[in-house]
């Protein structure tokens, strides 16, 4: 029978100046476990057990040397702590492995209420794009094909035949029809440059003081990638003022504009390419149907990692997101004229 925590006792392979495990407090965390460390009232740091079903613990070569470019330019940022033995993690006598990553900021949202949240989340992404645009990396880990939307939709294609007989497949094969017919007249830029990415900002995973993001966590997804999957997968998230399963998203032009402001002040002088920038709106359409593609297959897998008890099952929360993004993609559409139009205002008045 697996060990828990106090049995395994993970933080003793760090040095602390107080003993911290009493205050220790579980904060979540659906792919990494994850905890708040308490000396008293102050958390002062963060471990968690990382998925090594998802994740290979060569990733924190990754986050300790991009954190590292991330501080020496001024920008605030999780750092891993070094173990007693001068590890990057820690690994325990059942092969779990841990690390600490030093706290930042004060607290996460789960939804936008205010466009001040956006547009100070927008200039921190642009800042630490900035921050990474001439850092030359090799990574140790990547988790390729993550955004290789093509997959993803030839991937649901093939699960509505295999999974015929799922109680779900109805349901599912009319979003998947919808998404497949919109995915079929996409038409945004393609072949853009590759950039070092964090590749997860949603805005779970940005921390704020007070009004003011002030980094991003989650760090296992760093990679090379595209702007338009980066942004796109933000936007999405930052724009829509509902749940990632809500029945009935928006795509909130203002949310959008807010967004977009801070990040074009982020990223002034930066050499983004006329391309790149063409790919923002068309972005967010083009990760909307992905993250649909990827929710309605897992719906018919019942495979998702990470599911709302709620709803019963894993196929039933999944197919609510599914259907919740592929509504969210049909939004995008409709509103990208309007945000293609406010974008192009902002970057003439930055001009």
């Amino acid at each position: 029978m697996a060990r828990t925590i106090e049995e395994l006792d993970p933080l003793s392979a760090w040095d602390w100046d107080e003993e911290p495990v009493a205050g220790m407090v579980e904060v979540g965390g659906l792919i990494n476990e994850t905890w708040g460390v308490m000396v008293g009232e102050e958390p002062v740091a963060v471990l968690q057990k990382l998925n090594t079903h998802i994740f290979d613990p060569e990733v924190h070569f990754d986050i300790d040397a991009i954190t590292e470019r991330l501080a020496l330019r001024g920008r605030q940022t999780p750092r891993l702590l070094r173990t007693r033995d001068g590890g990057l993690w820690h690994t325990d006598v059942e092969g779990g492995v841990w690390r600490c990553l030093s706290w930042v900021g004060e607290y996460s949202l789960d939804q936008v209420t205010d466009p001040r949240q956006v547009e100070s989340a927008g200039f921190l992404l642009g800042r630490f794009h900035a921050a990474l645009f001439d850092l030359d990396h090799r990574f140790h880990f990547q988790r390729l094909g993550i955004h290789d939307t093509v997959r993803h939709m030839t991937g649901l294609q093939s699960v509505l035949v295999t999974h015929r007989n799922h109680r779900l497949r109805r349901k599912v094969g009319l979003i998947a029809d919808q998404v497949w017919d919109q995915w079929q007249l996409w038409d945004g830029p393609t072949d853009l440059p590759q950039r070092i990415i964090h590749g997860d900002p949603k805005i779970s995973n940005v921390r704020f003081t007070g009004d003011d993001a002030v980094a991003l966590i989650d760090l296992d997804t760093l990679q090379y990638g595209t702007l338009d999957a980066e942004l796109g997968d933000a936007l999405r998230s930052w724009c829509n003022p509902t749940t990632e399963d809500d029945p009935t998203p928006r795509f909130d032009v203002d949310l959008f504009e807010a967004s977009m402001r801070g990040y074009v002040r982020a990223t002034r002088g930066l050499p983004l390419t006329r391309a790149e920038w063409r790919s923002v709106v068309p972005g967010i359409e083009r990760i909307s149907l992905e993250l649909a593609a990827r929710f309605l297959k897992d719906a018919l897998e019942e495979s998702y990692f990470g599911w709302d008890l709620s709803y019963g099952t894993a196929g039933d929360h999944n197919y609510a997101r599914g259907a919740a993004m592929a509504e969210l993609a049909l939004a995008v559409h409709h509103g990208a004229d309007e945000a293609e139009a406010r974008l192009e205002t902002l970057r003439s008045e930055d001009a």
